[in-house]
């Protein structure tokens, strides 16, 4: 059959619903989260739990409201049994967002008759938020060979993050900073894996099974698993002084791709990359590992603006975010950096869930244009052509 539909590769330019949530306007790097520029939300010292509130609820909350949802999230700080269970009982060289993805599809089992309702959704949102955060620090856990732990609850979502995977009370410093790596993951409107948990709730399928589908596509290495890719970039070219070199070895003449640089929709800096630079700068002042990732990182960043600038291809998100994890603490290891995306992006996943699934549900349901063979006769298989596999 000729091919005589228009086919839109990747959707890039399908918009699936409309949304209160985040707005991007790539051409000239900005980020806002319900009408909040990112960059505003962080200098003013936003927590994460504040903006998981704005993304629920579609307003920044006062105090008592805050501390009420604060307590909703806690509820799911305590993992059920079994689900700690199958975490730990996981080969523990597993790929964390794997496991991400098997504790979720477990807690989807105890969904008995799930119903979307508008009135209930906020909640079961808030506790979910909680359930990430503590399958997240178990299946760090688990990695490390450290055991299963329940998260105490604290002032921040990112301060009971830190002290049940670190084993120790964080400084300022690193909360600010988780906190901020938090916030910059939220949300970024409709990518990979937003999309995938869409096109599972819209068959009204649970919120788990919808956090499952979304983990299942950041698993793949062309929406995670950047973080890393960066750091190991990083640790390849190994010094500062090694950078030329390896650039015009490897992206020059060796035409590989320099992680961490472009973007689908940003077509200048990454809002995100900025901010993460400040922390990374920071953080890696007092830890010689990080520090050296980030001299090599800023060296690099210079000669890619300056080789690719023109082309509008620029550090994204990613290119710095690895180096604050490693300088919190956290070893490259299991694709362990992506687990952490997941951890904030969860509160972007259900609120678009909810957005969708209360307000604008329709079955999700493409189309394929066929340019197969037609009109074939049915053979017998007795009357077919020899084999065509030989061994």
């Amino acid at each position: 059959m000729e091919k005589t539909a228009n086919i839109d590769k990747g959707l890039e330019n399908v918009n699936i619903k409309w949304t209160k949530l985040t707005y991007i306007d790539g051409n000239n790097g900005i980020l806002k989260y319900g009408g909040y520029n990112v960059n505003d939300l962080i200098e003013n010292g936003a927590k994460e739990d504040e903006i998981q509130y704005l993304f629920l609820y579609g307003e920044l909350p006062n105090r008592l409201d805050l501390e009420l949802f604060q307590s909703k999230v806690q509820k799911g700080y305590e993992l059920p049994d079994f689900v700690k269970d199958i975490i730990f009982e996981l080969p523990r060289e597993s790929d964390a967002v794997a496991m991400q993805m098997a504790a979720f599809s477990a807690l989807a089992t105890s969904t008995y008759n799930f119903k979307w309702n508008a009135d209930l959704d906020r909640d079961q949102a808030a506790k979910a938020i909680g359930l990430m955060s503590a399958v997240t620090a178990n299946v760090y856990r688990h990695i490390m060979g450290k055991g299963p732990v329940d998260l105490e609850p604290s002032d921040s979502f990112a301060e009971s993050f830190l002290r049940s995977t670190l084993d120790r009370t964080p400084s300022e410093d690193e909360i600010d900073a988780m906190n901020a790596a938090l916030i910059l993951y939220t949300d970024h409107e409709v990518p990979a894996s937003t999309t995938a948990g869409l096109v599972a709730v819209s068959t009204l399928s649970d919120m788990y099974s919808g956090i499952a589908a979304a983990l299942a596509a950041l698993k793949g290495p062309l929406h995670g698993g950047a973080a890393e890719a960066s750091i190991m970039q990083f640790q390849e070219i190994g010094d500062p002084d090694n950078v030329d070199a390896w650039f015009r070895d490897n992206i020059v003449n060796g035409n590989k791709r320099l992680m961490g640089f472009g973007h689908r929709v940003y077509k200048t800096y990454d809002p995100r990359a900025r901010i993460f630079r400040r922390y990374a700068e920071k953080l890696s002042a007092n830890d010689p590992e990080a520090k050296k990732m980030f001299d090599i990182a800023t060296r690099l960043e210079k000669i890619g603006i300056d080789t690719f600038g023109s082309k509008k291809i620029y550090p994204n998100t990613d290119y710095f975010s690895g180096i604050v994890y490693l300088a919190l603490g956290y070893p490259l290891r299991n694709n362990i950096y992506t687990s952490f995306f997941a951890l904030s992006r969860v509160t972007g996943w259900i609120s678009h869930f909810m957005e969708y699934v209360e307000n604008q549900h329709r079955l999700i349901r493409p189309r394929a244009v066929y340019v197969g063979p037609e009109d074939l006769q049915f053979v017998k298989i007795d009357e077919r052509r020899g084999p065509i596999i030989t061994s």
